[in-house]
């Protein structure tokens, strides 16, 4: 038995010569097969909410054209400016991880965000009536679940907890798990840890409520740029493709793909996976 004898360095590359073997660089596979063999079994699964779990473009489509309808705005394309909603969003949220805004819920951004679409249509706000304003609002709380989503949800809780890991609010995630049947363990995210996604801290509070280490909580997305965001402070990640998600048009953060830990195409798959 020899001891002590020094591995060559890993940028050798190959190297030829008498008495030398060959040595070669490690390749992406045996890099993977690295990861697998020493990732900590996963105890809890997040899940981002909006795109990975429910369909939002499609339920705010729905109840805005017969908003826009009473407005006479039908030459307002109810998905556009389901669109024009969300897009909103996340310079909304940079007000707030920037710090240059104090926490507020994800209602009162969408209700502002609301608004400011509106205006941008030439339609004043001040002239809607505020129950209109609000049950509109409130479109985001009665988004439907993807065909997949509960009977996935529903077998992997029997072997994982479950639980949110979303923008949304309690009040939102709430009513719209009830409505949809969304069976969460726990609803948990940004306005139980103060802080929105895609900040460390959002993920890094969510296995600390768990009582759990980083590595041993899946992200469950449809986002690229979100699931980047947990595999660096630490989580093991799941992406689900969801194509129609922006209407069959390429998602915003499609550059930031990474090889995840399980690739799936819904979440009944990824309980094929899991639950074995």
């Amino acid at each position: 038995m020899v001891d002590n004898v020094p591995s060559p360095p890993l940028n050798d590359g190959l190297r030829k010569g008498p008495g030398v073997p060959h040595s070669r660089e490690p390749t992406a596979a045996s890099h993977r097969l690295t990861l697998m063999v020493h990732r900590a079994p996963i105890k809890a699964l997040a899940f981002d909410v909006f795109g990975t779990v429910v369909d939002w473009r499609s339920g705010i489509a729905r109840d805005a054209a017969p908003v826009l309808a009473r407005l006479g705005r039908t030459d307002i394309d109810p998905h556009r400016f389901a669109d024009g909603w969300r897009q909103r969003y996340q310079p909304a949220l940079e007000e707030v991880r920037s710090g240059r805004r104090q926490f507020v819920i994800l209602d009162t951004i969408h209700r502002e965000a609301l608004e400011d679409l509106l205006r941008h249509h030439g339609v004043d706000p001040a002239a809607v009536d505020e129950d209109t304003l609000t049950d509109l609002t409130h479109a985001w709380h009665r988004l439907d679940p993807w065909p997949d989503s509960v009977e996935g949800l529903t077998r992997l809780k029997t072997r994982y907890p479950v639980v949110t890991l979303s923008n949304g609010n309690i009040a939102l995630m709430l009513e719209m798990a009830r409505r949809g049947g969304l069976p969460w363990d726990a609803i948990l995210g940004a306005e139980v840890s103060r802080v929105y996604k895609p900040l460390p801290e959002s993920y890094l509070a969510t296995a600390r409520f768990l009582g759990i280490d980083s590595g041993e909580l899946c992200l469950v997305a449809a986002h690229h740029s979100d699931l980047a965001a947990a595999r660096a402070a630490g989580l093991q990640t799941a992406y689900v493709d969801r194509p129609h998600e922006y209407g069959g048009r390429p998602a915003p953060d499609a550059d930031a793909v990474q090889d995840w830990d399980h690739s799936v195409d819904s979440l009944t798959r990824l309980a094929d996976e899991l639950c074995r």
